[in-house]
């Protein structure tokens, strides 16, 4: 890899990657609209020489072309709120990849796993049937199709697909972004979802990793890949590690469909997460089967270790 843009390089996902980049030596362009986002995600590199911003609409293929041309690898790490997928995330993905045929670009696209639907295997490997029975698991299943579309003649796509995840990056997109960021100021906060069922969870640092890393073989590319997390963990072991992180007693409510519901009469993605629910009591666990013949070792930090460094550093 000569050179990297990542767009979306101040969301969650984004900006770990971009992290990992930059501390190999890699030169990088973050892509974002904000400059002001982006400007405070440079101060926090400390300015590296070797990372470019570049503001713009990642709606328009010549925006991301303009900002993409010296790269060889496309992170499309870019995201739509719950409530606007229907409508935005096929445009998004378009204009991407157009951009990325058009420039020649290899496409690490970044993903989740509600496509899969409903776990068919205990644990689930990239050949799990994708039978989405949700709309949100349909509308990321036709991204998927668009992405390896034939259309694209130059570019080289491959899509990996990561679990729920935290880290100091998560914000509100991750199901555990605001939960954890609550906690580490002292404040009342939400768990969505049974707090009882262990559920996968992946450490963006360690998902960038393994993002970086699919990147830099070129046998990756034309594939889908499973990021599997560090195992599994309830949602009472998450919030009894970050209270004791943060040194905090706040309570922490769970969010079941009707407290969702109601929150949705006013936060309107709160309303979109209601059908993703099942999720909470069938958790998926991805296989790393492949990753583990194909590329190496999975990086999986424990979470004591990651989610006491997500509650310190968001607490500076």
């Amino acid at each position: 890899m000569k050179k990297a843009i990542v767009i979306g390089a101040t969301g969650g996902t984004g900006a770990a990657v971009a992290e990992e980049l930059v501390n190999r030596g890699i030169p990088v362009v973050a892509f974002g609209r904000s400059s002001a986002k982006l400007e405070q995600f440079a101060a926090r590199l400390g300015h590296p020489a070797h990372l470019t911003l570049a503001v713009g609409d990642a709606f328009l293929a010549d925006d991301v072309a303009a900002a993409g041309v010296d790269a060889d690898v496309l992170f499309h790490c870019a995201n739509v709120p719950y409530h606007e997928m229907a409508k935005r995330l096929l445009p998004l993905g378009e204009a991407i990849m157009e951009a990325a045929d058009r420039l020649g670009l290899k496409v690490v696209a970044v993903d989740g796993i509600y496509p899969y639907g409903r776990r068919q295997m205990d644990v689930v490997t990239e050949n799990h049937p994708k039978q989405p029975h949700t709309r949100k698991g349909q509308i990321r299943l036709q991204f998927a199709q668009m992405v390896f579309d034939k259309r694209w003649k130059q570019a080289r796509p491959l899509i990996a697909r990561l679990p729920d995840y935290y880290g100091p990056t998560a914000n509100q997109a991750s199901y555990l972004g605001s939960t954890l960021e609550a906690i580490a100021a002292g404040k009342m906060s939400f768990f969505i979802g049974n707090m009882h069922v262990p559920r996968e969870y992946v450490y963006l640092p360690d998902a960038a990793k393994m993002l970086v890393e699919l990147a830099m073989n070129e046998h990756a590319f034309g594939q889908e890949w499973n990021i599997p997390g560090g195992g599994t963990i309830s949602g009472h072991d998450i919030i009894r590690i970050a209270r004791r992180a943060s040194g905090t007693s706040k309570p922490v409510l769970s969010l079941g469909r009707i407290g969702l519901s109601l929150m949705g009469l006013f936060i309107p993605v709160m309303k979109e997460v209601v059908e993703m629910l099942y999720l909470t009591t069938e958790p998926l666990r991805l296989s790393a089967e492949k990753y583990e013949r194909w590329i190496g070792p999975v990086p999986a930090i424990s979470f004591e270790e990651g989610i006491t460094a997500t509650i310190h550093q968001l607490k500076r």
